[in-house]
């Protein structure tokens, strides 16, 4: 289990950010810390057969390569989320389930630092290369609370999720 921590080493803004979004990321992580390959795949809600872990840990990393990559550098749109229509918004949870849970957290990971690197490399009010659906440009600070509170959420889908696959509680 990784070492997570809400409490930032400084309080200046910057690593206050930095650190919510890494503690949500590593709760994400935690939450699915020995779960079985196949329990990793059920989709134990009936009304809801994407919601898999593997499908939400590759939302999450879908979601944090949207808005930081496509919205916030202004990068052409790569992996499933290419694909989403309005009969299939979320690809990237329905593909997820043919992708081992182990190479979707290294992935995750992987983008992880990549992103912590570049936050570094940016001031938080630099404004999103491209509009967000009423024409406005939202800044890094509003991208970093965005996947603050999006990774959170669904912490507690990965949470529901795994007591209903295996049991497990608390992470």
């Amino acid at each position: 289990m990784t070492q997570r921590t809400d409490t930032p080493p400084t309080w200046d803004e910057r690593t206050q950010l930095a650190t919510y979004l890494d503690y949500a990321r590593h709760t994400a992580r935690d939450k699915c810390e020995g779960v079985s390959a196949e329990d990793a795949r059920k989709a134990p809600l009936p009304s809801s057969p994407l919601l898999t872990m593997c499908g939400l840990i590759s939302h999450l990393r879908w979601v944090e390569n949207y808005w930081i990559d496509v919205m916030f550098l202004g990068n052409e749109q790569e992996g499933p989320l290419t694909e989403a229509t309005d009969d299939d918004p979320d690809p990237e949870m329905r593909t997820a389930v043919d992708i081992p849970l182990p190479r979707l957290l290294a992935e995750y990971e992987e983008q992880s630092a990549r992103y912590r690197r570049l936050v570094s490399d940016h001031d938080l009010d630099a404004t999103a290369k491209r509009p967000i659906s009423d024409g406005r440009h939202v800044d890094l600070r509003w991208v970093l609370l965005h996947l603050i509170e999006e990774t959170s959420r669904h912490n507690g889908h990965l949470d529901i999720v795994r007591e209903l696959v295996d049991g497990r509680t608390g992470v």
